[in-house]
């Protein structure tokens, strides 16, 4: 079994405020990771710290971009253990993303209709949660999002295991001294 990591966060940008203006919600953002250091993290975002409307396909970082920008940015991590076949079937989806990430761009209009319920289906354009309901999907991995999916649907999905809340540039401080605990514990 292999875990793999939501990253739900709110950095208190302008869209961020909309966003959590609208749906009440206290993260307005997901990104998955493949592993618990959030090494490997990818969304649909911005893809200029300082324009949220020029967006695409991301490899975000703890300490760069927008996350760098935002040094308080919020989170909640949490992850879920999936087969060994379903997590390199995953691995496939995000390098097929990377490697075609010209072609995908970030859906505005679509995150723009999801906060008045209402749906458009835009080839190749993508926002966060869409990103990922799509990668999960193709990698056989059935958590049970709706058809619209938003951030807040993964703060409780069935079978997760929430292993972080606080700042998100203080997660990996948090996991090195709770291996640390651990270790003295053993």
């Amino acid at each position: 079994m292999k875990r793999v990591y939501f990253v739900l966060t709110y950095s208190g940008t302008i869209l961020g405020r909309i966003i959590r203006c609208k749906t009440g919600k206290m993260y307005t953002h997901v990104s998955i990771s493949l592993d618990e250091n959030l090494d490997r993290m990818y969304s649909f975002s911005r893809l200029n710290p300082y324009n949220c409307f020029i967006g695409g396909f991301v490899h975000e970082r703890i300490n760069m971009g927008s996350f760098k920008r935002f040094k308080n940015t919020k989170a909640m991590v949490c992850y879920i253990e999936i087969t060994d076949y379903q997590y390199e079937k995953l691995e496939k989806q995000i390098e097929m993303f990377e490697e075609n990430r010209k072609m995908y761009k970030f859906n505005v209009l679509g995150l723009i209709y999801i906060l008045f319920n209402k749906r458009i289906h835009r080839k190749n354009y993508f926002y966060c949660a869409e990103f990922i309901k799509y990668i999960l999907g193709n990698a056989n991995i059935n958590i049970k999002l709706p058809d619209m999916p938003r951030p807040e649907n993964f703060e409780k999905l069935k079978n997760s295991t929430i292993i972080y809340e606080g700042l998100l540039n203080k997660y990996r401080d948090t996991i090195i001294l709770q291996e640390y605990e651990m270790a003295k514990i053993s």
